[in-house]
């Protein structure tokens, strides 16, 4: 088959990590695959390298001085439709709403649902569920509330995870990657996503002011944060907290993709505190990586991570699953986390798709050879 994959970034967030990840896989099964995504602030590659076998077609998106999100978003779709070109692919299938509103007659995972107050994101987000023909979701949890709100049935297929890289990051051959970083920050607890509402940040501070009168050697680091929305007012209320609390988090920002696996390997415990999640990719990495992971109580954790994870609701609940987990007390868990993120693959996942689109999909062209490929 020659299928597009579309994203609307470049930067190493979930969905496309998942993107690329799918890509290759679909690649190595023997497909044509291109992966299409707006080149922002003049981007000329994906954060990490990506596998030849997949062609690349990066659309320029020039920054615009003072731009709204709504104007972003508005405009992002516009691009991306224009330059799409739909000649003779058999599936094409996006990757989240601005992919989706570019391209709408499409296949497209819905990765996680969420409420918007700016129009234009609230109703690209709308389109993008009710316009395509096909969706998948990566959980049942997520798939349930699509059925819900919009009486439409989704495939369910679970992210992979590319453990081997973490559990490698966690061995011998990652103990000097996680001693540079232990150097650098001592010991500590990792979040990863960046400081937004989503990811439940606020929580995470008033949680480590508790987690510190215990533990005052603990870290809070915060790794990631790439995203086209504009969360200063609430990076600044979290300032404002951590700074009444006297909690002063480590903020890195976005992490080299081949430093990441160690950064994550070296924490004492890995906090997931969002409030809004499809699957929960960063956390099993975690697991593959041997970290005790301690997640927010959401039905769609309790089915991805299951007895893996220590679930908490509240910085209370949080402080106490943090320093339970910092204690070594998890090991069961770890166990089970380790046993959990081997058994998430993306060739698994690939495979799943491919089914999904000779099965379920109407194709834009016929396809070639007895395998359909």
């Amino acid at each position: 088959m020659r299928i597009a994959l579309l994203t609307y970034s470049t930067k190493p967030r979930g969905g496309v990590v998942h993107t690329l990840a799918l890509a290759e896989a679909m690649a190595r099964a023997g497909h044509v695959v291109h992966v299409w995504s707006l080149g922002r602030g003049g981007d000329a590659a994906f954060f990490r390298p990506v596998d030849p076998a997949v062609e690349l077609r990066l659309v320029p998106f020039p920054d615009v001085p003072g731009e709204d999100v709504g104007a972003r978003i508005l405009r992002s779709i516009a691009v991306l439709a224009a330059a799409f070109e739909d000649a003779d692919y058999d599936v094409v299938h996006a990757q989240d709403c601005i992919s989706a509103n570019a391209v709408p007659d499409c296949v497209r995972t819905v990765h996680h649902l969420d409420t918007f107050t700016t129009p234009e994101l609230a109703a690209c987000h709308e389109r993008a569920v009710v316009t395509p023909h096909t969706l998948v979701c990566v959980s049942s949890a997520v798939a349930a509330e699509v059925a819900a709100g919009w009486g439409r049935t989704a495939s369910v297929i679970p992210n992979g995870v590319d453990a081997a890289r973490f559990a490698v990051a966690a061995g011998p051959d990652g103990a000097a990657g996680r001693g540079r970083w232990r150097a650098r920050l001592g010991r500590y607890v990792l979040a990863v996503g960046g400081i937004e509402p989503r990811k439940g940040t606020l929580d995470l501070v008033e949680a480590m002011a508790v987690v510190q009168r215990r533990r005052p050697d603990l870290e809070l680091v915060v790794a990631g944060g790439e995203t086209l929305f504009d969360y200063r007012d609430y990076r600044a209320r979290v300032d404002a907290r951590a700074a009444e609390l006297a909690v002063h988090p480590v903020v890195l920002g976005p992490v080299d993709h081949e430093q990441l696996p160690t950064l994550v390997a070296g924490a004492e415990v890995f906090a997931f505190p969002s409030t809004k999640e499809g699957f929960g990719l960063a956390a099993m990495e975690a697991l593959a990586a041997g970290v005790p992971v301690v997640t927010r109580d959401l039905p769609v954790l309790r089915e991805v991570f299951g007895p893996a994870a220590a679930f908490a609701s509240g910085p209370a609940g949080f402080a106490a699953a943090l320093l339970a987990g910092s204690a070594g007390e998890d090991q069961q868990r770890v166990a089970a986390g380790r046993a959990l993120a081997a058994a998430h693959d993306w060739d698994r996942a690939a495979a799943a798709h491919l089914d999904l689109y000779r099965t379920s999909v109407p194709h834009r062209r016929s396809t070639t050879g007895a395998d359909g490929r």
